[in-house]
Order: C-alpha cells, then sequence, then structure tokens
C-alpha cells in the first residue's frame, strides 16, 4: 500500500476503494462528471457484491474512487442506498447518475454495461448509491 493510500486510510478510516466503468475512458469521463457535480450516484449489480458484501456502501461511509491506473482520485460519503430493480429505477434516480439526458438512455447504457460485466436481466437487483463529494485528490502527490 502507497503511502498516500495509508494517508487517506487514517483520514476515511474504513474506505473501500473502487473504480468508476469498467474502461479507462468510461472511467476518466465519470470522474469528470462527478468533479463537474453532475454525477451524484452510482450503481451496480447487487450479485457484484457477493463474494465481498462489506463492500456494499453504507450510509456515512467514506470511500475513495481511483483513477483508472489504480491512484487516488476522489472521495466521497454515501448517504443514501437503496436496493431496487433494474426495471423500477426511476428517471430521479437515473438523472443522479448524471450520464445521460432521460430515463431511456440510462437504461440503454446501463444495460449494455451489465451485459459486459456479467449479464443483465431487467429484474435484476442494483444497489444505488447516493453520495456527496468529501475530497478531490487530483494534484496531490
Amino acid at each position: 500500500m502507497s503511502d498516500e493510500y495509508e494517508d487517506l486510510q487514517d483520514t476515511y478510516p474504513g474506505a473501500g476503494t473502487f473504480k468508476f466503468g469498467d474502461t479507462a475512458k468510461l472511467s476518466k469521463r465519470l470522474l469528470a462528471l462527478v468533479r463537474a457535480g453532475h454525477k451524484r450516484a452510482i450503481s451496480g449489480a447487487l450479485t457484484d457484491f457477493a463474494d465481498e458484501p462489506q463492500s456494499i456502501p453504507v450510509v456515512g461511509r467514506c470511500d475513495i474512487a481511483t483513477n483508472w491506473d489504480g491512484t487516488p482520485a476522489i472521495v466521497i460519503r454515501t448517504v443514501k442506498v437503496e436496493q431496487v430493480r433494474f426495471c423500477d429505477v426511476t428517471e430521479e434516480m437515473a438523472l443522479a447518475e448524471g450520464e445521460n439526458i432521460d430515463l431511456e438512455g440510462w437504461q440503454d447504457d446501463h444495460k449494455a454495461y451489465f451485459e459486459r460485466n456479467g449479464g443483465f436481466d431487467p429484474e435484476m437487483m442494483l444497489v444505488f448509491e447516493h453520495f456527496e463529494v468529501v475530497d478531490d485528490l487530483a494534484g496531490r502527490g
């Protein structure tokens, strides 16, 4: 573990790390949306947490979003967590993710994402996390 991670773990005890997206290009785009204040939510398949249930977001916990290369990028704090079926995601929820202009666009993009990452079912359960930015680590080092 790098000194930077150790310092962050001291500052944010119990923080987990994760990457936005599943490609370097998508990760960079999503981090930019977070930094611009447009992205304030993230969703993932509940099944992705099966092997590490402790990594499910918890209200009040801070987590560290990394750049694609694994370096720390942003610290977020979870403000709300919902478990919801894909087909029950509302437009308000979809727009909080900041990636699309409407629910249909969110559904199309996330269906494709889930198909690339383990499978898609309109009834699949999602972990839907709302967050706030606590610390933008850009330029540190």
